[in-house]
């Protein structure tokens, strides 16, 4: 595969089929007109003039354009593409994220200059929101802001809007080069985590509660059992006080009893618990005359005697 990444490093500077020139640059905000371009914010390109497609159509560049900017007093610089040439001569327009990239302010002097970049083959991205996780697919949402973008730079923090939101992303890596093309290219993504992001704590394993030692049961009795029946004080029709003192029986510690839990207890299941006595003997015979009992089986009474008349 051919690339003329090799020659952008060996030509001179000087060489007569290098776009090289200064503007002053502006956000697309600033760019005067009737129609609304913040689609120039959504992408990776930038707006020149006129004069600079001229220049550019006499040189023998390679397609499709991209272009360095470099910030000459912060030392800063980026990639990008160009997406129109209709600004006034001497300015170019910004996505207002690629002049906070390389510090430049409004009317400042930024450097252009014509580069032959690598076709990327990977990068990763770290979100500068911990909100970004609550976006279904980031993947795709990225691929699809990524159609307005024509090269990416390890460094720079790109902004994405999705669903009316501003997300902010850094170029963490890119393959082959630190500066790549991204047109037309299969490139593989990758995500870091996002700037302030922190792990959900893990709970331990549920421990099994230990199981409470059987008391004794002496000490019941001092224990605070809320309500008992039939304890309160009555009155009389006549008035009198006499004989109407509560006297309850004392609660003896044998009475009370612990109750058992439901060890086969599942959730969502109701379990009726019924008291099982043995059957009083009289009941059991009862039962059994009743289970021996055949209908039409007993022997008639008749009024008259039969018998022989006198």
């Amino acid at each position: 595969m051919f690339s003329f990444h090799v020659y952008d490093h060996q030509m001179p500077r000087g060489f007569q089929n290098r776009f090289s020139t200064q503007y002053r640059c502006y956000s697309v905000s600033m760019l005067a007109g009737p129609n609304d371009r913040s689609d120039v914010e959504k992408g990776g390109k930038i707006i020149m003039p006129p004069s600079a497609l001229d220049q550019l159509s006499r040189l023998n560049i390679t397609y499709p354009m991209l272009f360095k900017l470099t910030n000459k007093n912060s030392d800063r610089m980026t990639h990008c593409g160009v997406l129109e040439f209709v600004a006034d001569e001497g300015i170019c327009y910004l996505p207002h994220w690629m002049m906070q990239n390389l510090l430049l302010e409004e009317g400042g002097l930024v450097q252009v200059e014509s580069v032959n970049l690598m076709v990327a083959t990977y990068s990763k991205f770290q979100p500068q929101s911990p909100d970004f996780l609550d976006i279904t697919n980031p993947k795709a949402v990225l691929e699809n802001a990524l159609r307005n973008f024509a090269c990416l730079t390890t460094g720079d923090v790109i902004a994405i809007n999705y669903n009316e939101k501003i997300y902010e992303l850094r170029v963490m890596e890119t393959k082959p080069d630190k500066a790549v093309s991204i047109i037309e290219c299969d490139m593989n993504v990758d995500f870091d985590a996002p700037l302030g992001y922190k792990e959900p704590e893990r709970r331990p394993p549920h421990q099994e509660e230990p199981t409470e030692e059987e008391g004794d049961p002496s000490s019941y009795a001092d224990m605070d059992m809320g309500f008992r029946a039939f304890t309160g004080s009555g009155n009389r029709l006549d008035g009198k006080t006499k004989g109407i003192e509560p006297s309850p029986a004392p609660l003896c510690p044998s009475d009370i009893k612990r109750g058992i839990p439901n060890y086969d207890f599942k959730v969502g299941r109701i379990t009726f618990i019924r008291n099982s006595r043995p059957v009083p003997r009289k009941f059991a015979e009862d039962d059994d005359a009743l289970n021996r009992f055949i209908a039409f089986s007993g022997e008639g009474q008749s009024l008259r005697k039969k018998g022989r008349k006198p």
